[in-house]
């Protein structure tokens, strides 16, 4: 990082370690924590985007997208996540790259799969192996933030049919008799409505993505789990600051990241549950309300 790093072997002391942690690896450490908080900031959204999709069809009229919705819940629900979690990107990457193949490359006449490998034209490949290192760790990234998003929107779509199961029935009833169509009653009364009572599965299955991410390092993503072992473990003759076995060290520093940025979501989600308990008929509502009196 600065010039006076340039021999490590000359340094001693402080100086050591203040080269020792500004190395070009360490830069990569720190920049793994934005990896890490890009992919919960992705992937809230988009899961809870998925759920609500899956809780619009779990509900539908239509017996074919009804059954759709059901399996998709149950399928994902009942399989163990690093499963899918090892599919996911797999199947999407050979997906796509199979569609690329059929349109880039007709000619072709070699079988794709050939025994225990997935062979397709140079021009289907995804990325291309002539694009930069960013486009490989990007494409790797989105299909990771894919892979999380298919499992916990299963888990959020089971939170969100039962939240909409949980507004009273008189409220839907209410809005027909006042002529709303069923989409009208559905977004202007029961959608608004549900939420608080999908917080607290919601909540929970925030937390439990904060512990799942982690999981980036099984996926091939350079997390801040995979540089916490590569730089704290003993080195070997590649690496140029070559010191004890400190993982115990960088995966205490990791404790410390998980504990912090779980306590701030405990602080963020109290402060959006009173605020979406104000006014409403539950124990929280009329706990407030029992307050102000």
């Amino acid at each position: 990082m600065f010039a006076s790093c340039a021999d490590p072997s000359t340094l001693e002391g402080l100086n050591w370690l203040a080269c020792y942690l500004t190395s070009g690896k360490h830069m990569a450490f720190y920049q793994s924590f934005l990896v890490v908080l890009a992919l919960l900031a992705i992937t809230a959204p988009a899961a809870l985007l998925f759920g609500f999709g899956g809780a619009m069809a779990a509900r539908s009229r239509i017996w074919p997208l009804r059954m759709v919705g059901r399996a998709y819940t149950a399928m994902v629900r009942g399989i163990p996540d690093i499963v899918f979690f090892l599919f996911v990107p797999v199947a999407m990457d050979q997906g796509f790259e199979w569609l690329r193949h059929k349109i880039k490359c007709p000619d072709w006449t070699d079988p794709v799969r050939q025994g225990s490998d997935f062979v397709v034209c140079p021009a289907a490949k995804l990325p291309l192996s002539t694009s930069p290192q960013w486009a490989h760790e990007t494409y790797g990234f989105a299909l990771a933030v894919l892979a999380f998003a298919v499992v916990f929107g299963a888990f959020a779509a089971n939170v969100l049919y039962g939240a909409m199961r949980a507004v009273p029935r008189a409220q839907i009833e209410t809005a027909e008799a006042y002529g709303m169509t069923l989409r009208q009653s559905f977004w202007r009364v029961l959608v608004p409505q549900m939420w608080i009572y999908a917080l607290p599965g919601l909540s929970n299955l925030w937390m439990i993505l904060i512990k799942a991410t982690p999981l980036l390092f099984l996926l091939g993503v350079q997390d801040i789990v995979y540089w916490a072992r590569e730089l704290g473990g003993s080195k070997t003759s590649i690496f140029a600051y070559p010191h004890p076995d400190w993982r115990l060290y960088y995966f205490l520093g990791l404790l410390i990241f998980y504990l912090m940025l779980t306590r701030v979501s405990e602080a963020v989600l109290s402060r959006l549950t009173a605020r979406l308990s104000h006014g409403q008929a539950t124990l929280a509502g009329e706990a407030q309300r029992k307050a102000a009196q």
